[in-house]
């Protein structure tokens, strides 16, 4: 398993280029199509989903080259789909974001501060906090910013950042936009640059399907570094996670020693949210590396719902509970809950005391290191080494020599100091 998608991510030395037609040059130059799309997008707090309803908008693909070229002495541009070939006049300060991938992948490279909008600040806030503890010297803020799920024109151009770290094609499925409208934003305001439907690797909404590329998180996350011109700090957090990854190929057990797991978002023990964890897409980035079987169907969709007789008919035997380390969400209390259920009592994973709080989905670089890491304690404490009984508060302060990589490196490397 060479890294947290099908092997595609690059090691950390390579930059990897992808052939094909990619959707291109719309965005900075405009290109025909201005039907406007009607869509609607949820994400569930604590368990922390999402979901989109895709609308259509018009646009034909046009290739462009997946390099990262200089023209002039300041302007460089950088490709990815579903933007193509993007250009940048100088290395962008201020940062839109509407997911915390992206947020996240600002906050590695050192620029969390630069973030002036995401999705539930407040809450992303008060959860990537929970790890920040274990960064020594890195601080982050994110309190009050704009809340950017529904985002709307006149607060883009409020804000006036100098780069849009969303997907066009998403923002293009929301109601009251088209494809002309992200154009305009682009081209008065300041580039488009994300990608959001390789979370599940799902569908981009009709009119932006034609050429859409999917990426892993770290794929993305390289591609964002050449946009803040920060190559060494990619490549020095992509090395942890080579090197991580490696240690965990290294010492998994036979598929047969594993466990059957289930990894769930939860708002009480009577509407459960179940996600795959080996599903194609970032979403999965810190469950699929550890091949395990998933307790559920295969065919179960994000956004299905199971009741406490679906989850113990799956009745696996370690359940990851999404948003469990928000400080909203005393764990202690979810388990409780099982246990003086009459249902829930009987899962394996609760009588076994194997019910485990996990962070985010949307994660980002640098909270994917540290879900591998706990995510690998929590299946295979024989071989990784046990996780602390976690009940609230910040990641547990693990001994150095029980960590699965260094976190002093990876706080040096965000902070400036590598």
């Amino acid at each position: 398993m060479d890294d947290d998608t099908d092997g595609r991510a690059p090691t950390r030395r390579e930059y990897l280029t992808h052939g094909g037609a990619v959707l291109a040059g719309g965005l900075l130059a405009g290109c025909a199509g201005d039907t406007d799309g009607a869509g609607a997008t949820t994400d569930g707090g604590d368990g922390d989903t999402a979901t989109s309803t895709l609308a259509a908008s018009t646009g034909e693909p046009t290739p462009a080259p997946e390099t990262e070229q200089s023209s002039g002495e300041r302007s460089y541009s950088v490709t990815m789909s579903p933007m193509g070939e993007v250009e940048f006049e100088s290395v962008p300060e201020t940062v839109f974001t509407r997911l915390t991938h992206h947020a996240g992948m600002a906050f590695a490279l050192g620029r969390g501060d630069a973030v002036n909008a995401m999705h539930a600040p407040d809450y992303y806030d008060a959860l990537w906090n929970q790890f920040t503890p274990r960064l020594d010297g890195v601080e982050l803020d994110w309190t009050g910013l704009y809340s950017s799920w529904q985002v709307d024109e006149e607060h883009l151009y409020e804000l006036d950042s100098d780069v849009h770290l969303a997907d066009p094609a998403s923002v293009a499925a929301l109601d009251g936009w088209g494809r002309s409208d992200v154009e305009e934003i682009a081209e008065n305001v300041g580039p488009w640059f994300g990608n959001t439907f390789s979370d599940r690797n799902q569908s981009p909404p009709e009119g932006w399907r034609e050429g859409y590329e999917y990426y892993t998180l770290w794929e993305q996350f390289e591609k964002v570094a050449r946009v803040f011109r920060e190559r060494e700090r990619y490549e020095a957090l992509a090395a942890v996670h080579d090197d991580l990854l490696a240690a965990i190929e290294t010492d998994l057990p036979p598929e047969s020693e594993r466990p059957t797991v289930a990894m769930v978002g939860a708002s009480d023990v009577e509407s459960i949210y179940p996600y795959n964890v080996n599903a194609p897409g970032f979403l999965a980035a810190h469950t699929r590396p550890f091949g395990v079987t998933d307790a559920f169907d295969e065919n179960l969709s994000s956004g299905d719902t199971v009741d406490l007789e679906g989850m113990l008919a799956a009745d696996p035997d370690v359940l990851l509970v999404l948003g469990g380390m928000h400080p909203r969400r005393a764990m202690a209390e979810t388990r409780r809950a099982l246990e003086d259920h009459p249902v829930g009592s009987d899962l394996r994973a609760v009588e076994d005391g194997r019910v485990y709080a996990q962070g985010a989905r949307y994660q980002g670089p640098v909270l994917n290191l540290f879900q591998l890491e706990m995510t690998a304690k929590q299946l295979f404490p024989e071989r990784f080494g046990e996780w602390p009984q976690y009940d609230s508060g910040p990641y547990p302060e693990l001994p150095a020599d029980e960590r699965l990589f260094d976190h002093r490196r990876v706080a040096d490397v965000v902070a400036g100091r590598f």
